[in-house]
């Protein structure tokens, strides 16, 4: 099965070995865990509640989606924009430059077509639409960040593939130029040629494997987009650290810090951070402004859909955080960010969006959640 990947080899794996972060059988988290973010008495779900507890976790209707395509030909005023374009994927527009992060535009959170998480509604746009990109950004290996389909479709543009140590095995083996991939341990930084863009691997908390016998072969990261005017910050998939107070000493301020709000359970809160810690992060890393990402796609964790979208709304004004949260294909400038509709409490309505475009119409799939991530 190509979807599996391939693990590192040869001097690629020589290189992981050389990283601080390798812990003889793979790669391991630097810091400690902080206490109380995992629940030792909560235990895991089980398959059984995995595959038949739907329990409000996925929505009744498709969700309310934006054309970006005619707001993607006119510059943004500010200099930076973002697209979110479902779970992790999102278009960063900085200062005339493009850079796509986690891409994903299969079906399923899954290595196969006929089970596994399935998408809540298509992309508002197909990868073929897509702009000129300048980067790909892609923090690790699970399945909902690093998808194969997507990854065929884009090899073929030249752009260059910008991840973790290890995961350019995977890009490699599906067809990737090796000139084309760039990994990068944690505080290493790619500079586009012939533009003054950096991209920097930071610390995340978290983990990888694309088969349980490839737990932690390769590494995980946030990422640092940096240019003259912006910065901003991806938290790809991690757990609440402190390294986050690290992360603003050395490489902020941000204009935006884009974390990972899905997919929480209290038996693996430490390795991803849910709504709670999520506005802890962005305060530590300083942001102006936070945009959620990592839901609204695929049913991964065992709370209801709209559960991270709603939490946040309730606890931002306490956490004094400015919050962004732009419907699917919104683009968006932090800069001028507006206040919050909580549009997806109206999944389903058919509503065209003032202002936004014409409305992108999909089908809504039967889902079998099963847990990847």
């Amino acid at each position: 099965m190509k979807t599996l990947g391939r693990r590192p080899e040869g001097t690629r794996l020589e290189r992981l070995r050389a990283s601080p972060l390798w812990a003889g059988e793979g790669f391991r988290n630097r810091h400690p865990i902080l206490p109380g973010l995992r629940d030792p008495q909560t235990p895991p779900p089980t398959l059984r509640e995995f595959l038949c507890n739907s329990d409000h976790r996925v929505p009744p209707s498709p969700l309310p989606a934006v054309d970006p395509l005619a707001r993607w030909a006119r510059p943004p005023a500010s200099g930076l924009r973002v697209t979110w374009l479902g779970h992790s994927t999102v278009l960063i527009e900085i200062e005339g430059l493009r850079v796509l992060t986690d891409p994903v535009w299969g079906l399923r959170a899954s290595p196969l077509r006929v089970a596994g998480p399935r998408r809540f509604q298509p992309v508002p746009v197909p990868v073929r639409s897509l702009p000129p990109l300048d980067a790909v950004l892609i923090s690790h290996d699970h399945y909902d960040h690093l998808d194969y389909p997507t990854i065929r479709q884009l090899r073929r543009s030249g752009v260059p593939f910008v991840t973790s140590l290890g995961v350019g095995a995977h890009l490699e083996a599906w067809g990737v130029p090796p000139q084309h991939i760039f990994e990068l341990d944690w505080w290493e930084s790619f500079a586009l040629p012939r533009a003054e863009l950096r991209v920097t691997a930071a610390p995340a908390q978290h983990f990888s494997g694309r088969t349980p016998g490839s737990r932690n072969s390769t590494l995980w990261s946030s990422f640092i987009i940096r240019s003259p005017r912006h910065a901003v910050f991806f938290s790809g998939d991690t757990g609440l650290t402190t390294e986050y107070q690290s992360i603003r000493e050395r490489a902020g301020p941000f204009d935006l810090v884009m974390l990972e709000v899905g997919a929480f359970h209290p038996s693996w809160g430490d390795m991803h951070l849910g709504p709670d810690n999520a506005l802890k992060a962005a305060a530590l890393l300083g942001g102006d402004t936070f945009l959620p990402v990592h839901w609204g796609t695929f049913a991964l964790g065992m709370h209801a859909w709209d559960q991270p979208a709603e939490r946040l709304l309730q606890l931002a004004p306490q956490a004094a955080a400015q919050l962004m949260m732009p419907r699917l294909g919104e683009a968006t400038e932090p800069a001028h960010a507006e206040r919050i509709e909580p549009w997806w409490r109206g999944a389903g309505s058919g509503a065209r969006p003032q202002g936004l475009g014409s409305l992108v119409k999909g089908t809504l799939p039967k889902t079998l959640p099963w847990p990847l991530d």
